[in-house]
Order: C-alpha cells, then sequence, then structure tokens
C-alpha cells in the first residue's frame, strides 16, 4: 500500500451523543437546538474538510473499491470492473491531492483574511480518514469544529452521508462527548462556486468559435451531475417542501445552470445531463446519460458541445473517465467537436467562496445577509428532519441535522 498500511474505514456508529436536552448530536450550543440557521458568532478551533478519497496506487484500488461498496457484498471479480478507470490512471484518483491542494489553499486564504483557523482533511473511503482527522484534531487541541464537505449539492452521498461520516468518526475514536462538530450547509448557489464556472465556459465557447463554431444554434452546453437512484433523488432535501421531479438535487442543479447562462448573457441551447450510474438497470436513476444525450445532438443541427462538470468540485475519476473519456469519444464518433471546461478545483473566486461561509459561521451572519445566487438558498446550516434519506438503508446516526 501507498504511504501507509492500508486499514479498512470505521463501521457505522451504533448511536450519536447528545448533550443534554440538544435537539442536534455533536453540535455547538449555537446549534444544538436545531435553527435552520445559525444567526449567532460560534468561536470554532479548526476546519475539517471532508473527502470521498481515492486510492494513492495500483495496489490501492481494489481495497479503495472495497470500503466504497462494503456492507453490499460485492465480489472482487465485479469490483475489478470499475477498477480499469483507476488502473488507466496508473491507480491514481486525483481526488486526494486536489483536496491537498485545497487544504493549502484556504489556509492561505483564511491568513489572508486574518482569520486564526487551521484546516484539517479526512476522507470517506481513504486514509486519512475523518476518524483519523478527529483523532488528530482532538490531541491538538481542538473542541469546536466547523466542518466542509466536498460536495455543493443535497443528496444522500453529498450531504447526510457526510454526516454520517462524523457519526462514525466520534464513536470510532470515543470523542463524542468531548468534541463538538457542525457542518457548513450545501452551498451550490453561492456565487463564488457557481461565477467559478463562468470563465471556463467562455473558455470553452472561444475554442469552439476557433474551431469555426460561432453561430449559438449549433452549440448545445450540457450541465453533467454523478446520477443518484431516483428515489433517493425524491428524498434529497427537507421534506415538507416539493421540489418537483429529481427533488432539491435536480432544482438546485437546474436553478445554478439557469444563473450561470445568465450571468454569461448568451442564448444557447442547454440541458442538465446524467453521468456515472452504478445501479442496476431495474433501479430507476436520474436520466438522461450525458452519452445518451450527445448522440441527439447532431439531429438538432448541433456541430459543437460544451461539457459542464456542474456536480463536481474537482476532477474527480468520474470527470476524467467518464467525461473526458467516455463522453468525449461519444461526442467524436457522432461528429461533434467537444470541449470539457473547468471544475472550480482551487479557482480563486471557489477558495474565496469558501471562506466566506466559514465567516458566516463564525460571525453568524444573518441569513437575509448571506449572498446567494437563487432563491433556494441560502441552504439549511443544520438539516432538517428526515432530509436526504437513503432510500435502501433508511436513517443512521449522523451529526448536525435533526433527527431523523
Amino acid at each position: 500500500m501507498t504511504e501507509q498500511t492500508f486499514r479498512p474505514k470505521p463501521p457505522h456508529a451504533a448511536g450519536a451523543y447528545c448533550a443534554p436536552g440538544a435537539a442536534v448530536c455533536g453540535a455547538t450550543p449555537a446549534a444544538a437546538s436545531g435553527p435552520a440557521h445559525v444567526e449567532e458568532p460560534v468561536p470554532y478551533d479548526a476546519l475539517l474538510l471532508l473527502g470521498f478519497g481515492g486510492p494513492e496506487g495500483q495496489e490501492d484500488v481494489i481495497p479503495f473499491l472495497r470500503n466504497v461498496t462494503a456492507g453490499r457484498g460485492i465480489p472482487d471479480e465485479r469490483l475489478e470492473e470499475v477498477a480499469h478507470h483507476y488502473r488507466h490512471f496508473g491507480g491514481v484518483s486525483p481526488i486526494n491531492a486536489q483536496n491537498r491542494a485545497l487544504v493549502a489553499a484556504l489556509e492561505a486564504e483564511l491568513a489572508d483574511r486574518g482569520i486564526d483557523l487551521p484546516v484539517y482533511g479526512g476522507n470517506r473511503n481513504w486514509m486519512p480518514y475523518v476518524a483519523d482527522a478527529v483523532t488528530q484534531l482532538h490531541a491538538d487541541g481542538h473542541r469546536r469544529i466547523l466542518a466542509l464537505a466536498t460536495s455543493a449539492y443535497s443528496s444522500y452521498s453529498s450531504c447526510r452521508q457526510y454526516r454520517e461520516d462524523l457519526a462514525d468518526a466520534l464513536e470510532a475514536t470515543g470523542l463524542g462527548e468531548e468534541l463538538q462538530i457542525d457542518k457548513i450547509g450545501q452551498f451550490f448557489d453561492h456565487p463564488g462556486f457557481v461565477d467559478s464556472f463562468v470563465d471556463g465556459i467562455r473558455d470553452g465557447l472561444g475554442h469552439l468559435r476557433a474551431q469555426g463554431i460561432e453561430d449559438p444554434a449549433e452549440i448545445e452546453i450540457l450541465f453533467s451531475t454523478h446520477s443518484i437512484p431516483a428515489a433517493d433523488a425524491e428524498r434529497s432535501g427537507p421534506r415538507d417542501r416539493d421540489f418537483g421531479h429529481g427533488g432539491a438535487y435536480a432544482a438546485q442543479h437546474l436553478a445554478v445552470a439557469e444563473q450561470i447562462v445568465r450571468r454569461l448573457g448568451i442564448d444557447t441551447s442547454w440541458q442538465l445531463v446524467y453521468q456515472s450510474r452504478s445501479g442496476p438497470p431495474s433501479m430507476p436513476w436520474l436520466e438522461p446519460d450525458v452519452n445518451d444525450a450527445i448522440r441527439t445532438l447532431p439531429e438538432k443541427g448541433r456541430r459543437g458541445v460544451l461539457i459542464v462538470p456542474l456536480g463536481f468540485v474537482s476532477d474527480h475519476m468520474e470527470v476524467m473517465w467518464d467525461l473526458d473519456t467516455e463522453a468525449v469519444e461519444t461526442a467524436q464518433e457522432v461528429g461533434l467537436v467537444p470541449v470539457r471546461t473547468a471544475t472550480p478545483g482551487i479557482s480563486p473566486l471557489y477558495v474565496a467562496g469558501l471562506v466566506d461561509l466559514v465567516r458566516e459561521r463564525l460571525e453568524g451572519t444573518p441569513a437575509i445577509e448571506r449572498q446567494r445566487a437563487t432563491s433556494l438558498g441560502p441552504w439549511f446550516d443544520v438539516c432538517r428532519p428526515g432530509c436526504c434519506e437513503n432510500a435502501r438503508l433508511g436513517f443512521r446516526p449522523a451529526l448536525a441535522g435533526l433527527a431523523p
């Protein structure tokens, strides 16, 4: 194994410690009663960046995939069918290096603004795990922690599961009664995130013009995000609000795409598409698939396609394989000129936006004063009851939200 001997990730927590009288387990006093938005200052000691994790070499690939699929009983032979995506890139996922770079960028931006807040990183599926980061945070004397997940939208895997990771980590380390952990809400419509896509799309349109495709009617913008089971999508977001087909997950992506197009001031056709589905054919997932959408474009008179990885904050494996490899190949096969635009990564706009979110919680900024680009936000600092349930697993112990 690379760097250190492999250890499986901690098991799921059987419960979560709640302070006496608290409605939210593991929370600071300001969040413990469960307000939708925490509007009083909280003196956090540290920032914890929550990542998905990924392998660092060929020998890590199968152990990593066992972590991702833990509890599903999937044999290694089937995991190897997915492993070739990673093996194509030397067994190394870009996500770990991306997150290390983001930690450094956040530290620099915080320092530039005079905010004394150390930044730690922990992963769901690869070392260092969230539990490792929690152990180090405690050893370094930190007790009030603000967590930031590397995912902007609401769904089980992009929000609630990170909250479960925090509960798992506190139980695994036995530190539930000693640490308080709040989480920054989903930031899909913060201007720093939204605007970080705009320049990339402008550059992509310029590339198409250089290829002789100047007529907006000959271009399609495909805003792509990870597909999820339809049942989970319908359960994304709070249960007391109807977001329409695809739940809050789809509604948030559509709202962000609309804002990006409006900011660009262009009259170009666009649509929201999905990628990377992994469930059985019998299980409905969000559609259309990005490749299916691409195949319909020539008959609509399109000559060029901009593929925008709207659901991703950095160049994950799903971006490098499913978009840069498969989607680009599909476009070329049907005679289109494809351009994949940039993810936020560590762009100054994005990093500054994340630190804006940290400041909101440090200063207790009233919700009405928080900058957001759509009418859906600002999203919740404390997740609402039943938010983002996994339709197959039900509710597991989780921090930073009201039960269940």
